[in-house]
């Protein structure tokens, strides 16, 4: 239980995927217990291993990983946070991620994939920028390479 009790505890008992609270009480075989994971299928990537309810990560081993945008942020095609993640990890550069019909709606989504990354893909360090552009605004991510 150490690996499962010091990866919890650096994540902040928050499962990465569905970024909700893991409850350290739940039993490790119940869907909502904790688990840790890879975040990877790819054994040879150098991936430090995160926090998961054991729900969350089984699914992901089925179905491709999808982290979702909250209902409450207007963003017009958002875009797959887990391939820019990626993306952005490898190369860093600059990833359009959402649009947005007001310059408010783009800050507020802005703020949010910001504090998602921090999660997501701690350690890169991810900056949010708003571009007008053709009547809406985008929400631009940046990041340098690590």
């Amino acid at each position: 239980m150490s690996l499962l009790d010091d990866v919890a505890a650096r994540d902040g008992w928050q499962c990465w995927v569905c970024d909700e609270p893991v409850d350290p009480d739940e039993s490790v075989n119940d869907a909502r217990g904790p688990s840790v994971d890879s975040r990877t299928a790819d054994r040879k990537a150098k991936v430090v291993e995160r926090l998961a309810h054991r729900g969350c990560n089984s699914r992901k081993g089925a179905v491709k990983v999808v982290i979702a945008w909250p209902d409450r942020l207007y963003v017009v095609e958002p875009a797959p946070l887990i391939t820019v993640a990626a993306r952005l990890e490898r190369k860093g550069g600059r990833e359009m991620v959402g649009r947005c019909p007001t310059r408010r709606d783009a800050q507020e989504a802005a703020d949010w994939v910001v504090d998602r990354f921090s999660r997501l893909v701690p350690g890169l360090p991810v900056t949010a920028g708003i571009e007008p552009g053709g009547g809406q605004f985008l929400v631009v991510l940046s990041a340098g390479r690590r």
